[in-house]
């Protein structure tokens, strides 16, 4: 029986994760998360005080491992151009990582994040932030041509366009033949159009 001194936010949310894979998210209970941690929901519930409260944090924490790991490519010293490229191929290989390495997990998560507009907004807005800097720095730098537009309108442009690659929505094509070719295409066309001449 675990102590409720030891109960963090992170454990539970790691158990939550292993409930959600379990029993997916119509049967998963606030109360199986609590056995599973061998407490009482009552010290769960003093982490997240609802249910939909503990929902949205499994869910940003899920999506927040995409933002993480992109951000090292933000921050890198490589020129924008090869920057924006392995951004985007990073994070295609990240959404397909999700969905083949467990997918009862990713089809439990589809669910929650329709529940969480306001979590999926604010990863978005986060990964067009990181788009942003990027594209900011190539224009500072005079790689990518100046624009009548910003660079987080240009951001979201670039992430909208390739919105095949990375919106879940999508995922059934994602292991089609040719897909790969595809999406090396729609990069190579997104960098001619933001490249200086």
């Amino acid at each position: 029986m675990a102590t409720t001194d030891a109960l963090t936010p992170e454990r539970i949310l790691e158990a939550t994760e292993e409930v959600l894979r379990r029993h997916g998210p119509a049967k998963a209970t606030v109360v199986d998360v609590a056995r599973a941690l061998g407490v009482s929901h009552g010290s769960v519930y003093r982490h997240f005080r609802t249910k939909t409260a503990l929902r949205e944090a499994v869910t940003q924490r899920w999506l927040d491992r995409t933002s993480t790991s992109l951000s090292g490519v933000v921050a890198g010293s490589e020129p924008p151009e090869t920057r924006l490229r392995r951004w985007l191929a990073e994070l295609f290989a990240a959404k397909r990582r999700k969905v083949g390495d467990d997918p009862e997990l990713f089809a439990t998560y589809m669910v929650l994040v329709g529940e969480s507009s306001a979590v999926v907004n604010r990863h978005r807005a986060d990964l067009v932030g990181q788009l942003a800097r990027i594209i900011h720095e190539g224009l500072e730098r005079g790689d990518f041509a100046p624009a009548d537009a910003s660079p987080e309108a240009l951001a979201r442009a670039v992430f909208d366009a390739t919105g095949r690659f990375h919106d879940p929505a999508y995922a059934r094509e994602w292991g089609d033949p040719g897909i790969d070719a595809e999406f090396a295409a729609l990069v190579d066309l997104v960098l001619r159009g933001l490249r200086a001449p």
